[in-house]
Parts: structure tokens; sequence; C-alpha cells
């Protein structure tokens, strides 16, 4: 069995055809998804979708790039939502220095006031990091206590000296398409000094499908493509790295 535990399944590139996508999941294995959000109404969406949906979860929050567009009672909407039991973590929530983001400032504001929620409901976070990691860490490290209920950081691109430093935090490091890339070097580098236990799989469906289907629309059937690539650079069996990643959802997430 196999957990995507990061995919956009009310994406509107899925319109139409998720019944038959989630079939297609649970055909080769992938028996829970977890649906995320990137705003106020889109976790509102993913939400409704999970409760429509047996094996499906939602995590709710606000992407970086969307922090300068939230209304002032953006959190209490938030938590309202995370009542929810199908609410199992906050996220994506994090940093970007991608050209047009949002000032740091604003987007560390946003992120501090997500994790301080995540703390109070006591559910983990999902971390989108991009070009950012020296300021992540640094701002992770000076938050750390309201870090209890651990997280992960979803769609993982880094070295093995980012994946130690993401590990001593007490996070999981979830792994995508980009991971079976063929010329993500430095991930598959990483992949063989993180430890089994601390690993998630996901899609980011509809974005990165895994080779082969680079380039082409992704969804959580494409998830064993990832399990394949992870237990072949270790040495160990695509059952293995099932059961284990599955637990550790289980685990982090509580589903």
């Amino acid at each position: 069995m196999f957990v995507d535990t990061h995919a956009h399944l009310t994406d509107e590139q899925f319109v139409g055809d998720v019944e038959n996508i989630l079939k297609k999941a649970k055909d080769v294995g992938v028996e829970k998804v977890i649906t995320s959000g990137f705003d106020v109404f889109s976790s509102q969406e993913a939400v409704q979708f999970a409760e429509q949906h047996d094996g499906v979860f939602a995590s709710i929050g606000v992407y970086p790039c969307e922090c300068d567009k939230v209304e002032k009672d953006y959190i209490e909407n938030l938590r309202e939502l995370a009542k929810n039991e199908r609410v199992v973590a906050i996220g994506e929530i994090g940093l970007e220095k991608r050209e047009g983001a949002p000032d740091l400032e604003s987007q560390k504001k946003c992120f501090l006031e997500q994790i301080k929620l995540a703390y109070e409901v006591q559910k983990p976070i999902v971390i989108h990091c991009r070009e950012a990691i020296g300021d992540m860490l640094n701002f992770l490290r000076e938050h750390k206590a309201l870090l209890k209920f651990g997280g992960t950081f979803h769609c993982f691109g880094g070295s093995k000296e980012v994946a130690r430093e993401i590990l001593d935090l007490g996070f999981h490091i979830s792994l995508g398409g980009v991971s079976t890339f063929k010329n993500a070097r430095a991930v598959k580098e990483a992949i063989l000094t993180v430890p089994l236990e601390k690993i998630l799989l996901e899609t980011d469906c509809p974005y990165l499908a895994p080779e082969p289907f680079r380039g082409k629309r992704n969804d959580p059937s494409f998830v064993p493509y990832i399990a394949e690539n992870i237990a072949k650079i270790k040495g160990i069996s695509v059952e293995e790295v099932g059961k284990v990643t599955t637990e550790n959802a289980r685990r982090l997430f509580g589903i």
C-alpha cells in the first residue's frame, strides 16, 4: 500500500476525471491521498473534497505566494476548517524567493501565524520552500518550540547536507517526481542518507510527474514509480518502501 501525502485533486486539470483518477490510484495500491490547499478558498475546497471521497484527507493553509492576498480573518477561517476530522495538516506553507513573490517579511509573518495555528490545533505542518532554504532553516530554528507536532518538507529537491539539517529539526522529507529526474543527482545522493523511516511519498499532482511521464499530467497512480526509484537507490524492495512510508504517513498525519 502507498500514500500520496501531497496532491492537488481540486485542480482544474482534474475536473470531470476525479473518480477515474482515484480508481486508477487504488488499482496500483495508493489507498490514501492528502489533497492540499494553497489559500483559504482552495483549503475549503480540499476539505469538501475529502469529505466526499473515501481515503482522501486534507491539508489546509496559505502558500507563500498568496500571503499578500489574505483577509484579516484568514487564520480564524483556517482554525475553523481545522476542526474537521478530515484535516490532517497545516500546509502548504513556507517561504519562496522566486522573482515576483511577496517580500520575505510578509511571507515570514504569514508563515509564523500558521505555524502557531498548527501548534494550537496540534497538527503537523507541510512546508513549501523554493530558493529560500537558508532563510527557512534559520526561521525554523528560531521557532523550534512551535514544531512539537512535526511536519514535512514537501517536494524535497535538496542535497544530503540540507536533508541532514531538516532531519535534525525533526521533520520528514517528502519525495516526489523530482527525485526520479535524470538530472536530480543531489536528491538521489540525499535519498541514500535519509533513513526510510523519515521519508514520505507524494506526487504534487497535477504537477511534476515522475519519469517516464515527465511533462505530462501527474496523478496519484504515479506514486509507485517514485517508490521504485527510492527502492532502487537504497537497494531494497518496493514493498518495503511502501510499507514503511505508509506507516510514516500514518504516524505523522494520523491517517
